[in-house]
Formats: structure tokens, sequence, C-alpha cells
């Protein structure tokens, strides 16, 4: 109903009505059914006002007259061909249907499409998230304890005493009203902000897990501009290298609650980054071709757009999910809100994942610390020049869609045995 815009707008933000999801009727308090007004093209009119400022950016930017060359050849200087390539490579891997079928056993049902988000196989899977919460509410009562103790936390993850105190000394933590977001500094003798939310009763596992990406986000910021040679090299690559460190430290948080799940060490860990990936390579794909349309369609109105981007997400879904779920014609991949107002931001996400696994996969014999130090001070080069000299290898899903594999003939030997 979101997606379709649906929903009645007297709804919206309106505790004093009462909303049938599946019939779609509104009620009054007392129980007598109200008329209910569609909110519209609400989303879709977004989108569309976003569009038509990057428009205005155009004219200017000759070199690069769309968003998206904007995107690809300045911001990720990845080619639009090449990030296309690696999302279907993810998107088209035979071990999905595998791990599709695992999924289907676990939940003694057939899929949904819902169940691109199943969560069940990643690590700390099997640990109570209240047991989680009641943890870290006492580790980190408020944000100054996480400031206090940030040092303990980059310890846990390999960082000298000396390097902790550093990176300490040059991130702030604030208290956010929304999820989290990390700001990088840009004067040397000024501080990264790293915020995520502390709710009354204090910091929860979903706030911690949100701190932990927001800290590999920040401890990025501080490498890259206090520690390169050259300011004019101060950065990453582009955008999905940072999210690249951030989930590397969101996928640490339970080894630095002493928390480490047995499921870490199994080989289902791998087939969800896989899973994961997967979903976000396919919202990615439905953002790329989206604005292809805006920019082919360009006096499009709103109930247009909307109808192409159902299509588009259909179509996404049809060619890459649905002969892994046996559910065919659903938009489901058009839900995510990102595409409405971050123009075409997301595939970073998943350029994110895959670069990551590369990073994880790496490092799987060796100190973290160390070797993010030393990958950060790469800076701001070429993307592929940065991960070969990172990893060894380009941009690339072969190694995570190779562990899956090997992961699945594992789990196969352990049934048969």
């Amino acid at each position: 109903r979101i997606i379709a815009q649906e929903i009645p707008r007297q709804v919206v933000d309106n505790p004093k009505v009462v909303w049938h999801p599946h019939s779609n009727a509104l009620f009054d308090p007392h129980g007598k059914q109200l008329d209910a007004a569609p909110e519209a093209n609400a989303r879709y009119e977004t989108l569309l006002k976003t569009f038509h400022a990057e428009q205005l950016i155009d004219p200017y930017t000759p070199d690069t007259p769309s968003l998206i060359d904007r995107r690809f050849q300045q911001n990720r200087e990845i080619l639009e061909d090449e990030v296309e390539a690696v999302l279907i490579e993810v998107l088209s891997a035979p071990v999905l249907k595998n791990i599709a079928q695992l999924i289907s056993q676990r939940l003694k049902r057939d899929l949904q499409p819902f169940d691109i988000w199943y969560t069940g196989l990643k690590s700390g899977g099997d640990i109570r998230e209240d047991e989680l919460d009641e943890l870290v509410s006492k580790r980190y009562p408020n944000v100054d304890a996480f400031q206090k103790k940030m040092d303990g936390v980059l310890e846990s993850l390999g960082f000298t005493a000396s390097r902790a105190k550093y990176l300490q000394n040059y991130i702030a933590v604030d208290a956010s009203r929304g999820a989290g977001h990390a700001l990088g500094a840009k004067m040397r003798w000024d501080k990264a902000h790293l915020r995520t939310r502390v709710p009354r009763g204090g910091m929860d596992y979903k706030g911690f897990n949100t701190a932990m990406h927001e800290l590999g986000h920040t401890v990025e910021q501080v490498f890259t501009l206090n520690d390169i040679d050259f300011y004019t090299l101060e950065g990453v690559p582009n955008t999905a290298f940072t999210e690249a460190f951030a989930f590397v430290f969101q996928g640490r948080d339970l080894d630095v609650l002493g928390k480490t799940a047995a499921s870490a060490k199994s080989d289902t860990a791998v087939l969800h980054e896989l899973w994961q990936t997967a979903e976000i390579a396919g919202v990615s794909l439905l953002d790329m071709r989206i604005w292809r349309w805006l920019y082919a369609n360009p006096g499009a109105d709103a109930a247009a757009l909307k109808t192409a981007v159902i299509e588009l997400a259909t179509n996404i879904w049809n060619e890459f999910f649905a002969p892994n779920f046996g559910v065919k014609d659903s938009p489901l991949l058009a839900i995510y809100s990102h595409i409405f107002y971050c123009g075409m931001y997301i595939p970073d996400y998943a350029i994110g994942h895959i670069i990551a696994y590369q990073i994880n996969h790496f490092l799987r014999d060796k100190n973290l610390a160390i070797e993010m130090e030393r990958m950060c001070k790469l800076g701001r080069i070429a993307p592929q020049v940065w991960i070969r000299q990172a990893v060894g290898e380009a941009v690339s899903a072969k190694p995570m869609i190779a562990d899956a594999e090997t992961a699945i003939a594992a789990l196969k030997q352990q049934t048969n045995a």
C-alpha cells in the first residue's frame, strides 16, 4: 500500500483514527467508518522534485550533464557499467537459490517477498536481543558513557592503547533523535562527530549496533584526514569505501560486547552476507534504472513516475528474485525510502557491502587496526587502484559468492553425515 500510495492520508501521524491495513478501511474511535482519501502520489512527487533540482544543476556541469554522470564519474569514479555488472554478478549467483531453500526449510513454509529481509542466518541470531539490550544499557547508560569508554571499544578491535586514545580524542559522540550519523571534520585539529540514539533507559542493542557502524565511519574519517601525507588526498575514493569500514566495525559489535555468537563461526554467517547484499543490490539496480527512466522521460508527472517505478521494480524482481522465491510480480524493492530523496545513493550501500566483505576476507589472518590504518593512508585515489593496493584485487563479489558456495557444500555434508 505504501508503494501504490493507497494509505489514507488521514492515517499519517494521526492516532485518533483506526486503520485496517488489509481492507484499507478507516474508522473513528467509536467504530464509525470514515471516508478514506489516499495520500495520492506524495512519495513520487518527492522523487520528481529531486530530479527537477538535479536538472537545474545539469547545465552547469557540461562534462557530467546528469546526476547519473555525476554520481558515477565524479562521486564514485567507477563506471556505471562496472557497477551494474557487479550488482548483476551478485543477483545472478546460483548459490542464492540454495540459500533460499535453506531459509524456507528453517521457516517451514514457502518464501514470501518480505523474506529478502530474513536475518536468521546472521551472526548473533542465537542470542536474545533483550539480553543484549540489558548488557548494553548497563555498559552505556548515556552518550557520555560511550564517549568515555570508546578507547576500550577500539582496543577490543585490535588498536593499541595509544592509537585508541588518539582516535577517541578526535571523535565526539552526540545523541541522535533519528537512527545515527557520522560527520567527518575538514580541519585537522577538529573532531569527527558520531551520532547514535540513546533512549532514556540507556543505550539499547540497536543503538549500539548503529554506534559501531558510525564508529567505523569516524575512525576512517580521522585517519584519512589527520594521517594522510597530503591534505588534497583526504578521504576515501568514494562513499562506498567508508560504508565498507562502517560495515566491518558493525559486524564486530558482538565481539566488543564479549558475546561472540556460535553462529559467527558457522557456515551460515557468509550466507547472511550474500543474502543481504543481494537484497540491497536489487534496490540499487532499481535506483539506477529509475534515474535512467527519469532522464529519458523528463516531462513525466508523478503518476507516470509511480507506474514506471512499480514496473521497473517488478521486472527486477521477476528476473532475479522470483526464480529463488517462487513468487512473481512483487514490487517490494520499491519500498526503500532512500530511493525517493537520496538521489541514487543506494548503490554505495551495495558496493560497500561487497568491499566490506573483500576487506574482511583479507583480514581473516591479519590485525584489523594495523590494516585499516594502512588502507586509510592510501588516500583518495582512484577506487580500483585503492582496492587493489588494499586487498590485492579489483572490486568483486567473487570472494563472497565463492565462500557462500563453500558454506552450502559444508552444510550439505553435515546434513548427509
